[in-house]
């Protein structure tokens, strides 16, 4: 049986790791250099790197940061944030990094995904989705949307969820996959930084209709919704940031737990 995967995922911007709620009031949780190299010591599985301000200031990834961070880690490194094409993703590849997550780029030129397979492999090109429940429906003008469709549950946001567009995510999440997408990231911004559980019906719905694993992201406030997500949300890993950085849990309590539950997990 395949392990499940816990990761710790470092937002960065202007060079420090930072954590808010819901996408907002964002606060500092330290240098990223010092995180990865001691989640690497806690025993995480992988490490998620997002620049969430890439895309809104319309920049590149910070390439040195990428480097220092992947010079601590001797796990898996996937980095993301302002990826725009094959040879933005090449360089993050070169400066460390094992996978490239696309997002605000792949919604507004699917292509993306599908040249970076070719390229790299399916492996290494992830989707990162930021989603939110469809209540009061908001559609962008991004040239090639029309509305959002009536049956959609949740709804598309690009550029750090500051700008939503008419894309349902669970066709998006089969769209990616079917260009070549090898991994999903998705978060959940209703549950963001609120520790009151994954969004484990999206997580669900997502994973029923992917053949390809699917990372949770958004929510996580206790141990026990680490092992929901992976149960009830049938998600393959689950990732978390604020509850790490601050010290409320740490990787290796939420690994043992989860082994405790019966979830195959690698050993520390």
């Amino acid at each position: 049986m395949l392990t499940r995967r816990v990761i710790p995922c470092l937002d960065v911007d202007n060079g420090r790791v930072v954590k808010g709620v819901s996408f907002v009031d964002i606060r500092d949780a330290g240098d990223p250099a010092e995180l990865a190299a001691f989640y690497n010591a806690e025993g995480a599985d992988e490490l998620v790197f997002l620049d969430i301000t890439a895309s809104s200031d319309n920049r590149n990834t910070m390439v040195d940061v990428v480097e220092k961070v992947s010079s601590e880690v001797f796990i898996p490194l996937t980095v993301g944030g302002g990826i725009r094409s094959v040879d933005n993703m090449r360089r993050m590849l070169e400066a460390g990094a094992d996978k490239v997550a696309v997002n605000s780029a792949a919604v507004a030129n699917p292509q993306l995904i599908e040249d970076c397979a070719k390229e790299f492999g399916n492996q290494c090109v992830v989707l990162a989705m930021d989603v939110k429940r469809v209540d009061d429906p908001v559609v962008t003008e991004l040239e090639g949307f029309g509305a959002i469709p009536a049956e959609a549950m949740w709804q598309v946001y690009t550029h750090g969820g500051r700008r939503p567009t008419a894309l349902d995510a669970v066709k998006w999440a089969r769209q990616a996959t079917d260009l070549g997408a090898g991994e999903l990231l998705v978060t959940s911004m209703d549950a963001d930084g609120q520790k009151t559980g994954y969004d484990n019906e999206l997580l669900s719905v997502i994973s029923d209709s992917v053949t390809v694993p699917v990372i949770a992201s958004g929510g996580a406030g206790e141990l026990d919704h680490f092992y929901d997500a992976l149960v009830e949300g049938k998600s393959d890993a689950v990732l978390a940031a604020s509850l790490f950085h601050f010290g409320e849990l740490r990787v290796s309590e939420v690994k043992s737990y989860l082994a405790e539950r019966g979830i195959p997990m690698r050993e520390v």
